[in-house]
Protein backbone atom coordinates (compact mmCIF):
# COMPACT_ATOMS: atom_id res chain seq x y z
CA UNK A 1 0.00 0.00 0.00
CA UNK A 2 1.41 3.36 -1.19
CA UNK A 3 0.96 6.26 1.51
CA UNK A 4 2.88 10.02 1.31
CA UNK A 5 6.54 10.40 2.31
CA UNK A 6 5.82 12.56 5.00
CA UNK A 7 3.51 10.27 6.72
CA UNK A 8 6.19 7.67 6.43
CA UNK A 9 8.43 9.20 7.65
CA UNK A 10 6.41 10.30 10.74
CA UNK A 11 5.45 7.02 12.03
CA UNK A 12 8.18 5.05 11.37
CA UNK A 13 10.32 8.24 13.19
CA UNK A 14 7.65 8.85 15.71
CA UNK A 15 8.17 12.84 14.79
CA UNK A 16 5.55 15.45 14.05
CA UNK A 17 4.56 16.05 10.28
CA UNK A 18 6.15 19.48 10.82
CA UNK A 19 9.68 17.97 11.57
CA UNK A 20 9.28 15.63 9.01
CA UNK A 21 8.13 18.92 6.56
CA UNK A 22 12.21 20.20 8.26
CA UNK A 23 13.80 17.17 7.13
CA UNK A 24 12.27 16.83 3.74
CA UNK A 25 13.37 21.36 3.66
CA UNK A 26 17.13 20.59 4.56
CA UNK A 27 17.60 18.13 1.43
CA UNK A 28 18.23 14.95 4.13
CA UNK A 29 15.70 12.70 2.82
CA UNK A 30 16.75 9.91 -0.16
CA UNK A 31 14.33 7.79 -1.57
CA UNK A 32 15.82 4.96 -4.03
CA UNK A 33 19.30 7.56 -4.08
CA UNK A 34 17.63 10.45 -4.88
CA UNK A 35 16.74 13.81 -2.51
CA UNK A 36 12.94 14.30 -2.16
CA UNK A 37 11.91 17.24 -0.83
CA UNK A 38 8.38 16.61 -1.52
CA UNK A 39 5.85 15.23 1.58
CA UNK A 40 3.35 14.13 -0.95
CA UNK A 41 5.42 11.85 -2.66
CA UNK A 42 4.20 7.72 -2.65
CA UNK A 43 5.84 5.34 -1.07
CA UNK A 44 6.01 2.19 0.87
CA UNK A 45 7.86 -0.56 2.79
CA UNK A 46 9.67 -1.60 -0.87
CA UNK A 47 11.01 1.64 -1.02
CA UNK A 48 14.84 2.34 0.43
CA UNK A 49 14.70 5.71 2.40
CA UNK A 50 17.76 7.37 4.05
CA UNK A 51 17.51 10.21 6.07
CA UNK A 52 21.04 11.91 7.21
CA UNK A 53 22.73 8.88 5.96
CA UNK A 54 20.88 5.99 7.91
CA UNK A 55 18.39 4.04 6.10
CA UNK A 56 14.92 4.08 8.08
CA UNK A 57 13.25 1.25 9.34
CA UNK A 58 9.64 1.60 8.99
CA UNK A 59 7.19 0.67 12.04
CA UNK A 60 3.89 2.10 12.59
CA UNK A 61 3.48 1.00 15.94
CA UNK A 62 5.93 -1.15 18.25
CA UNK A 63 4.98 -3.89 20.52
CA UNK A 64 7.11 -4.74 23.50
CA UNK A 65 6.86 -6.81 26.26
CA UNK A 66 8.43 -6.31 29.71
CA UNK A 67 8.86 -8.54 32.84
CA UNK A 68 8.46 -5.77 35.09
CA UNK A 69 10.26 -5.97 38.65
CA UNK A 70 9.04 -4.74 41.81
CA UNK A 71 8.81 -1.43 42.81
CA UNK A 72 7.72 -0.16 39.54
CA UNK A 73 4.71 1.25 38.44
CA UNK A 74 2.71 0.85 35.22
CA UNK A 75 2.27 4.16 34.42
CA UNK A 76 3.61 6.26 31.46
CA UNK A 77 5.03 8.58 34.18
CA UNK A 78 5.09 9.86 37.74
CA UNK A 79 6.94 12.26 39.78
CA UNK A 80 8.16 9.55 42.66
CA UNK A 81 8.48 6.27 41.00
CA UNK A 82 9.97 4.68 38.03
CA UNK A 83 8.04 3.52 35.37
CA UNK A 84 7.77 0.73 33.02
CA UNK A 85 8.27 3.32 30.03
CA UNK A 86 11.17 4.40 32.04
CA UNK A 87 12.42 0.84 31.61
CA UNK A 88 12.12 0.75 27.86
CA UNK A 89 11.96 4.70 26.43
CA UNK A 90 15.63 5.27 25.71
CA UNK A 91 15.59 2.31 23.06
CA UNK A 92 12.55 4.46 21.80
CA UNK A 93 13.39 7.90 22.34
CA UNK A 94 10.67 9.40 20.02
CA UNK A 95 7.96 7.46 20.71
CA UNK A 96 4.62 7.87 22.36
CA UNK A 97 4.49 4.82 25.14
CA UNK A 98 2.20 3.29 27.15
CA UNK A 99 1.74 0.01 29.05
CA UNK A 100 -1.57 -1.50 27.71
CA UNK A 101 -2.97 -2.35 31.54
CA UNK A 102 -1.29 -2.47 34.61
CA UNK A 103 0.06 -4.14 37.15
CA UNK A 104 0.53 -3.27 40.85
CA UNK A 105 3.77 -1.91 41.74
CA UNK A 106 4.19 -5.22 43.88
CA UNK A 107 3.14 -7.25 41.34
CA UNK A 108 5.60 -8.44 38.50
CA UNK A 109 5.92 -9.78 35.27
CA UNK A 110 4.48 -9.78 31.85
CA UNK A 111 3.75 -6.18 30.97
CA UNK A 112 2.68 -4.98 27.11
CA UNK A 113 3.90 -1.01 26.10
CA UNK A 114 2.83 0.04 22.59
CA UNK A 115 1.76 3.41 21.25
CA UNK A 116 -0.78 1.86 19.67
CA UNK A 117 -3.74 2.85 20.78
CA UNK A 118 -6.40 1.11 18.78
CA UNK A 119 -4.70 -2.51 19.71
CA UNK A 120 -5.01 -1.44 23.56
CA UNK A 121 -8.39 -0.81 23.40
CA UNK A 122 -8.82 -3.96 21.79
CA UNK A 123 -7.33 -5.86 24.35
CA UNK A 124 -8.66 -4.26 27.32
CA UNK A 125 -12.06 -3.08 25.84
CA UNK A 126 -15.21 -5.30 28.44
CA UNK A 127 -16.69 -6.73 25.47
CA UNK A 128 -12.93 -7.95 23.69
CA UNK A 129 -11.19 -8.00 27.28
CA UNK A 130 -8.38 -11.11 26.36
CA UNK A 131 -7.60 -13.24 29.53
CA UNK A 132 -4.78 -12.88 31.94
CA UNK A 133 -2.92 -15.46 33.25
CA UNK A 134 -1.19 -14.94 37.03
CA UNK A 135 1.17 -16.89 39.52
CA UNK A 136 0.07 -16.27 42.80
CA UNK A 137 1.11 -16.68 46.03
CA UNK A 138 -0.99 -17.36 49.20
CA UNK A 139 -0.89 -16.90 53.18
CA UNK A 140 -3.37 -19.48 53.36
CA UNK A 141 -4.45 -22.93 51.25
CA UNK A 142 -7.76 -22.56 48.75
CA UNK A 143 -10.11 -24.96 48.87
CA UNK A 144 -12.61 -26.54 46.44
CA UNK A 145 -15.68 -24.47 47.26
CA UNK A 146 -13.05 -21.54 46.61
CA UNK A 147 -12.34 -22.62 42.94
CA UNK A 148 -16.01 -23.48 42.42
CA UNK A 149 -16.50 -19.64 43.75
CA UNK A 150 -14.08 -18.19 41.12
CA UNK A 151 -15.50 -20.18 38.54
CA UNK A 152 -19.21 -19.05 38.93
CA UNK A 153 -17.72 -15.36 39.84
CA UNK A 154 -17.05 -13.90 43.12
CA UNK A 155 -19.06 -11.19 44.45
CA UNK A 156 -16.74 -8.07 46.18
CA UNK A 157 -17.53 -6.92 49.38
CA UNK A 158 -18.83 -3.74 47.61
CA UNK A 159 -21.35 -5.66 45.75
CA UNK A 160 -19.34 -6.11 42.58
CA UNK A 161 -20.24 -9.29 41.19
CA UNK A 162 -17.19 -10.34 38.72
CA UNK A 163 -17.18 -12.43 35.57
CA UNK A 164 -16.26 -16.32 35.94
CA UNK A 165 -12.73 -16.92 36.37
CA UNK A 166 -10.47 -19.72 36.71
CA UNK A 167 -8.33 -20.99 39.91
CA UNK A 168 -5.86 -23.85 39.61
CA UNK A 169 -4.27 -25.31 42.50
CA UNK A 170 -0.59 -26.98 42.06
CA UNK A 171 1.81 -29.07 44.08
CA UNK A 172 2.60 -26.64 46.34
CA UNK A 173 -0.63 -25.68 48.43
CA UNK A 174 0.56 -21.80 48.85
CA UNK A 175 0.66 -21.32 45.17
CA UNK A 176 -2.03 -21.24 42.70
CA UNK A 177 -2.79 -20.14 38.56
CA UNK A 178 -5.47 -17.84 38.21
CA UNK A 179 -6.79 -16.66 34.48
CA UNK A 180 -8.58 -13.72 34.74
CA UNK A 181 -11.15 -12.42 31.67
CA UNK A 182 -11.71 -8.56 33.05
CA UNK A 183 -9.88 -6.21 34.53
CA UNK A 184 -10.97 -4.59 38.21
CA UNK A 185 -8.97 -2.42 40.05
CA UNK A 186 -6.99 -5.17 42.53
CA UNK A 187 -9.26 -7.67 41.47
CA UNK A 188 -7.02 -10.18 42.12
CA UNK A 189 -6.50 -9.19 45.75
CA UNK A 190 -9.97 -8.19 46.39
CA UNK A 191 -10.85 -11.56 45.11
CA UNK A 192 -8.78 -13.49 47.77
CA UNK A 193 -10.08 -11.05 50.30
CA UNK A 194 -13.32 -12.10 50.16
CA UNK A 195 -12.50 -15.79 51.30
CA UNK A 196 -9.51 -13.96 54.46
CA UNK A 197 -7.04 -14.82 52.13
CA UNK A 198 -3.95 -12.71 51.36
CA UNK A 199 -2.12 -12.30 48.11
CA UNK A 200 2.39 -12.35 49.33
CA UNK A 201 3.02 -12.31 45.42
CA UNK A 202 1.78 -11.66 42.03
CA UNK A 203 3.01 -12.52 38.87
CA UNK A 204 1.77 -12.22 35.63
CA UNK A 205 2.77 -15.02 32.91
CA UNK A 206 0.36 -14.45 30.05
CA UNK A 207 -1.91 -12.30 28.00
CA UNK A 208 -4.31 -13.38 25.53
CA UNK A 209 -2.50 -16.44 23.23
CA UNK A 210 1.40 -14.60 24.60
CA UNK A 211 3.32 -16.34 27.09
CA UNK A 212 5.78 -14.14 29.04
CA UNK A 213 9.36 -15.08 27.90
CA UNK A 214 11.39 -17.18 30.20
CA UNK A 215 14.55 -16.26 29.06
CA UNK A 216 13.49 -12.52 29.62
CA UNK A 217 15.11 -11.43 33.58
CA UNK A 218 13.09 -9.02 35.65
CA UNK A 219 13.55 -5.62 34.35
CA UNK A 220 14.35 -6.68 30.78
CA UNK A 221 12.25 -6.43 27.43
CA UNK A 222 12.42 -7.34 23.90
CA UNK A 223 10.27 -6.14 20.90
CA UNK A 224 7.29 -8.09 19.96
CA UNK A 225 7.29 -10.03 16.29
CA UNK A 226 3.85 -9.58 14.66
CA UNK A 227 3.35 -13.36 14.67
CA UNK A 228 3.94 -12.47 18.55
CA UNK A 229 0.98 -9.79 18.45
CA UNK A 230 -0.86 -12.02 16.73
CA UNK A 231 -1.28 -14.24 19.60
CA UNK A 232 -2.04 -12.04 22.03
CA UNK A 233 -5.37 -10.78 19.28
CA UNK A 234 -6.42 -14.40 18.93
CA UNK A 235 -7.72 -14.83 22.13
CA UNK A 236 -10.27 -11.52 21.63
CA UNK A 237 -13.55 -12.58 21.97
CA UNK A 238 -15.26 -10.80 18.92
Amino acid sequence: MLIRLDKYISDAEGISRQDTKKLLSKGVVMVDNAVVKKGDVKVNEKNVIVINGKKLEYKKFVYIMLNKPKGIVSATDDKNDVTVVDLVKNDYPKRNLFPAGRLDKTSTGFVLITDDGEFAHDILAPKKHVSKEYIVTLDKEINEEIIQSFNSGVTLADGTLLKSATLISTKDKYIVKVILRQGVYHQIKRMFGVFDIGVNELHRTKIGGLELDESLKAGNFKELSQEEVMKIYSDINI
